[in-house]
Formats: structure tokens, sequence, C-alpha cells
């Protein structure tokens, strides 16, 4: 993906939706990609902070707690990346990224975290492979985009439920549209592909 369109959220679902067009691999992540974003925040709790950091703490109950550390400024990156590429959908989905942080940061003060965390997010990783070798049968997005389909695949999952509830039924019909024709894009590259390996075999 060029960087002309980094910013442009047509492209970027577009691409990210061409990986993601089955039903039950969607179904999967949707159910994952929370999970492997929380774990992940989990574990970058224990990433040192330079001392130049502010020394921020707040522990609000037994649940929540604040530390101004690389989880927060993780979430607030890619925040500011989802309301650059659609102000709405960002707004109601930054509740769920606050609630996301805070509980993780609560949770990396347990003693079995990094363990807890760690299996919870290899566990997801393992279900996702299986969704898009099984289900989609295709491999997924990090292959030709890992840092876009890591930032991506959040707000994507979250655009998945907004649209099923009714979230901006042109946006959704129009994304479906350029997915198909990017598939069929994609489809017809490794098609001839393939036919070009089984000219040179004979």
């Amino acid at each position: 993906m060029s960087f002309g369109g980094l910013f442009d959220v047509r492209k970027q679902l577009t691409f990210y939706g061409a990986y993601h067009s089955n039903s039950t691999n969607i179904a999967i992540h949707v159910v994952c990609v929370p999970l492997l974003i929380w774990t992940f925040q989990v574990l970058a709790c224990d990433i040192p902070v330079p001392s130049s950091f502010p020394n921020i703490h707040y522990t609000f109950n037994d649940y929540l707690a604040f530390d101004f550390n690389f989880t927060f400024i993780q979430a607030a990156l890619y925040l500011a990346y989802y309301y650059a590429l659609e102000p709405t959908a960002a707004f109601l989905y930054t509740p769920q990224m606050i609630l996301s942080v805070l509980t993780a940061q609560s949770f990396a003060h347990k003693a079995d975290h990094v363990t807890i965390a760690a299996v919870v997010h290899g566990v997801c990783w393992i279900a996702q492979f299986i969704g898009h070798g099984v289900a989609e049968k295709r491999a997924p997005a990090l292959v030709d985009n890992l840092l876009g389909a890591v930032v991506l695949a959040p707000f994507f999952v979250h655009l998945e439920v907004l649209f099923a509830l009714g979230y901006r039924p042109e946006m959704h019909k129009q994304l479906k549209n350029d997915v198909g024709v990017e598939i069929a894009r994609i489809k017809k590259i490794e098609g001839d592909k393939k036919r070009a390996a089984e000219k040179k075999e004979l």
C-alpha cells in the first residue's frame, strides 16, 4: 500500500478486506483481534520506559489502572490514525480502546500476567491462521503488509460490527464492491503466475 493511500479509508479497508471476505474468518477475527490487542497491551506494559517519560500512575479499582507507558502510546497512535481514516467510527471505537488500555494496565500488575497474556495471544494467532487457511483459503494480510495489517485489524473488525448494525450502508456497499474487484484482480494475477509456471515446466 503506497504512502499516498495511507489515510484513504476506502483504499486501506479494501486492502484489508480482500484478505477477509469469508464470514467464518471475519467472525474469528472479531473475537480474536480485540484479545490480541489487549494481550499485546498487557505485555507492552513490561517494556521499560525512558526516564524522561512522565511518571504517571493511577489505580481506579482492582480492574482499572492507568500508567504512562508504551501501552498508552500504542493506543494513542492507533486512535489518532483511526480518527484520520474515519472520525465517526473512531469516536465510537474510543471507549473500547480506553477500556482495553485500562484493564490491560491493571492486569499487568498481576504476578502471572506474562504467562496468561502470552498463552491467549498465541492461541488467538493460531485461530486466525486457521481461519485464513481453512475458511479464507488465503494467506493473511500481514504476509504482504505487516504493519498495515496489524494496525488496521482492530479498526476493520470494529467497522464490521458497525456495518452489521447498519452503520453507513452506502460506505459498506461501496467497500464490498471494492473488495470484490480487488479479489478478482488478485485471483487473476495468481492465475497468470500459475499458468506461467506451468508453461516453464513444459
